[in-house]
């Protein structure tokens, strides 16, 4: 009988490579572990810089009743503050997506690569209660899923589940992946704060007059926050300078099964906007 692999450990921060500086921001309930095969990618020409975000597995409990993407982006901040580093190119998927238009908007982004970002409604919207609805009824699930042990917490139905709601070629995406997104599911303090602080917490704003050179990268199959309601908002306010693209054949978690998309897209971007780079 063959042996399952190790449990996935928590991981603070994924920090590799050299090169020009490059933040990557996970969603929400995942950890950096879902940025492994891409920053993999990046780290020849590129250093790689992944935080697991505050009330997530691997990162800080929270210490309020209440969470907020400007909270997030605050504590990240500081971490940049503390690498040294005044800007950053970022790239950021669903909840990462929406901190680096954040992040942007307080002119620390040198580029922004959002990836299936959240965020796209005005508040209050049935949009926004929408989304916090689909994630509360996962609560049932995530209170089970601590009270299984790993053999079952990891067994072939619940990586089936999860792999179906973050891609859409499952068997694309490396069993590891999937445990790692499990793990964070459950080890999710910020789950009920976030929602909470959603509730109050206006979704993007001024990405209209953003300098930041933006590239949106929309998922195909996107089961989580489908494009034909949530990416409204970023197609109709992005200024038109901006790169809008629909990436074929994936979820709304696209690292897991396309790292290697995914990576070029992002180097592309960070090196087209090498030439029209302020000084700062």
């Amino acid at each position: 009988m063959m042996s399952r692999t190790a449990a996935p450990t928590p991981i603070a921060a994924l920090h590799t490579g050299s090169g020009d500086p490059l933040l990557l921001l996970h969603g929400f309930m995942l950890s950096p572990h879902c940025w492994e095969q891409v920053a993999q990618r990046m780290s020849g020409t590129c250093e790689v810089f992944a935080p697991a975000f505050a009330g997530h597995w691997g990162g800080p409990e929270p210490d309020t009743r209440t969470l907020d993407v400007h909270m997030l982006a605050d504590r990240v901040e500081r971490q940049l503050d503390e690498l040294g580093w005044r800007t950053c190119h970022i790239a950021g998927n669903s909840l990462g997506g929406w901190v680096g238009f954040e992040l942007a908007r307080r002119g620390r982004a040198r580029t922004l690569t959002a990836i299936a970002p959240a965020g796209g409604w005005h508040t209050p919207s049935l949009l926004q209660l929408r989304v916090g609805l689909k994630f509360l009824s996962l609560l049932p699930i995530v209170e089970f899923g601590k009270l299984l042990g790993p053999g079952l917490r990891f067994s072939p139905p619940a990586r089936r589940f999860a792999a179906l709601a973050l891609s859409h070629r499952t068997s694309a995406v490396p069993r590891a992946a999937v445990e790692a997104a499990i793990a964070a599911a459950v080890h999710c303090p910020a789950m009920l704060p976030m929602l909470l602080g959603g509730l109050r917490t206006p979704g993007v704003t001024d990405i209209g007059t953003l300098e930041t050179p933006v590239r949106l990268l929309l998922c195909e199959y996107d089961r989580v926050i489908p494009n034909r309601s949530y990416a409204e908002l970023f197609l109709r306010e992005l200024p038109e300078s901006a790169d809008r693209i629909l990436v074929h054949g994936v979820g709304h978690v696209p690292m897991l099964e396309a790292p290697d998309r995914i990576a070029t897209l992002i180097a592309e971007h960070i090196y087209a906007s090498r030439g029209h780079l302020r000084a700062v």
